[in-house]
């Protein structure tokens, strides 16, 4: 691609190439935001709503886990999935897969985490009704995350927001090989090493102008969805 073209330009055109980068970083960071929170809303209902030993130290490590360094997380992926790790005749390393995984891992703390705040603070207000009511414990979690859907769509905001900013554990378990595992971030990084500024400074204007969208359209499908249970 050449390396004079026009930041708008670059922008604005439908240029293949970005088009694939821009298509495989979405489907890459809503895939592993998913997964995340298959896991993580349940989980972070459970410790909000269950007391067992340990669950003081299981709050702190959700909460450090938040902070889990990328290429920490990236190395370890790498080392699972590598042709000597315990996964590695999957042959996931250097693929997309790879690549949701990683990003689900640093996820999944940040939704579990803010989960758990939000049931945790909702089941004060409705601890006596659903006692006296004797709902189930897994009745319990199902109505609460019901309940919080709205509040629930921030930490999955949040999540997106991280995996669709990560640069170091995509590189490390995808490659950054160019027109299989090459998303927005890990193409920035490249073009940036390489001097290429308009078309990094273009994926940028990109990147951010994706996560406006996909944040404006859960505002507004959180908007629509109150006004609609009200």
């Amino acid at each position: 691609m050449p390396t004079d073209i026009p930041v708008v330009d670059l922008v604005l055109r439908a240029d293949p190439e970005l088009l694939a980068i821009v298509r495989l970083s979405l489907a890459v960071s809503l895939a592993a935001v998913a997964c995340a929170a298959a896991l993580a809303l349940p989980l972070g209902a459970l410790v909000a709503l269950t007391r067992f030993p340990g669950r003081d130290a299981t709050i702190v490590a959700l909460n450090t886990l938040m902070g889990l360094p990328p290429v920490v997380v990236g190395l370890a992926i790498y080392l699972l999935l590598s042709r000597s790790g315990p996964l590695g005749d999957f042959g996931l390393l250097f693929t997309p897969q790879a690549m949701v995984i990683a990003q689900a891992v640093l996820v999944a703390p940040i939704i579990a985490a803010l989960t758990r705040q939000t049931i945790e603070d909702l089941w004060l207000e409705y601890c006596d009704e659903l006692a006296a009511m004797h709902v189930a414990p897994v009745q319990r979690v199902r109505t609460l995350l019901w309940d919080a859907r709205f509040s629930l769509l921030t930490a999955l905001l949040a999540g997106f927001g991280r995996a669709s900013a990560e640069v170091g554990a995509v590189i490390i378990v995808g490659g950054n090989i160019e027109g299989h595992t090459r998303t927005m971030t890990t193409a920035i990084a490249l073009e940036t090493s390489k001097g290429d500024l308009p078309l990094a400074i273009g994926l940028g204007l990109v990147l951010m102008a994706i996560v406006v969208l996909v944040n404006a359209l859960a505002w507004g499908a959180r908007r629509a969805g109150e006004r609609l249970a009200g």
